[in-house]
């Protein structure tokens, strides 16, 4: 297991000054986000590619998901990162994410990112069921898992609170549904903490279905907001213990998205924690 660091706590660096803080901070991976300022794939020419490939190689450092969640860039007044989601009412508004979400497949092939991310629906409409918004999601999604089957980038689902899934039966019930090999989870321990899934019971379980981890830490509160790995009740012994009795090799990617005011602090916390962590548990 290797440890990256997201680069949506950077908003306010080019992804090339982001790629060189966080390498400099010791970081072997970036999540890189697939939204305004870093790559925004709708509007990312072949030049700025270039420039991201030239920066990953001058640091060394590798890409460990590409952040296909957030939509900043289409400005939603009411979440930036939720909407468009993928259960809007308007049928062309939520076209939108799709879209989108093509195009990160396709961003993920040609820098060579491992897998994409996204949203697990979006919040639920008033009036609207469970049943429905997960028939709604399911028609949007397809379309993406034939675009992800044919360049062989997995495409994850993130469950988060307040949105369509946000447990982890809710999402083998969604999942159940879809027959590809690129299909996935992007298990996040906050949030699964969050809806009172304390991650070491789950991590097991969820193992056939995780490709990638999502690291932050998260009051007793259980209230949805990220913290420094450390800072928080999450038991980050048990849970880095439990994943690694999963035999899982591939990158656990610290998101830290509300340290935009100084984020080189916030993730060189995260790293000096975790790589301790990391070292005792390879040690029990």
């Amino acid at each position: 297991m290797q440890l990256a660091f997201s680069s949506n706590a950077y908003l306010r660096f080019s992804i090339e000054e982001t790629i060189a803080r966080v390498a400099a901070l010791g970081y072997k991976g970036i999540e890189l986000l697939a939204d305004v300022p870093h790559a925004w794939p709708a509007g990312l020419l072949d030049e700025q590619k270039q420039s991201i490939r030239d920066a990953l190689a001058k640091h060394q450092l590798a890409i460990s998901n590409i952040n296909a969640f957030m939509m900043n860039a289409v400005a939603d007044p009411r979440q930036p990162y939720w909407h468009p989601s993928w259960i809007e009412p308007d049928p062309h508004y939520r076209a939108i994410r799709r879209e989108h979400t093509k195009r990160a497949l396709y961003l993920a092939r040609d820098l060579g990112a491992p897998n994409i991310t996204t949203e697990p629906g979006g919040p639920l409409a008033h009036g609207q069921t469970w049943r429905n918004g997960a028939d709604v999601f399911y028609d949007e999604l397809m379309p993406c898992i034939d675009v992800a089957e044919s360049l062989n980038v997995p495409l994850l689902i993130e469950p988060e609170p307040g949105l369509l899934i946000e447990r982890f039966d809710q999402y083998l019930e969604f999942v159940g549904r879809i027959d590809s090999p690129m299909i996935g989870l992007n298990f996040d321990v906050g949030h699964a903490y969050c809806v009172g899934e304390d991650p070491q019971d789950w991590i097991a379980k969820m193992q056939p279905h995780t490709r990638h981890y999502h690291l932050e830490d998260i009051a007793a509160t259980r209230v949805h907001q990220h913290l420094v790995p450390g800072h928080g009740a999450i038991d980050f012994p048990a849970t880095l213990a439990a994943i690694q009795n999963t035999g899982y090799a591939g990158w656990l990617t610290v998101e830290l998205y509300p340290y935009i005011n100084d984020p080189d602090k916030a993730a060189g916390e995260a790293t000096t924690f975790l790589q301790n962590q990391l070292s005792n548990a390879a040690q029990a």
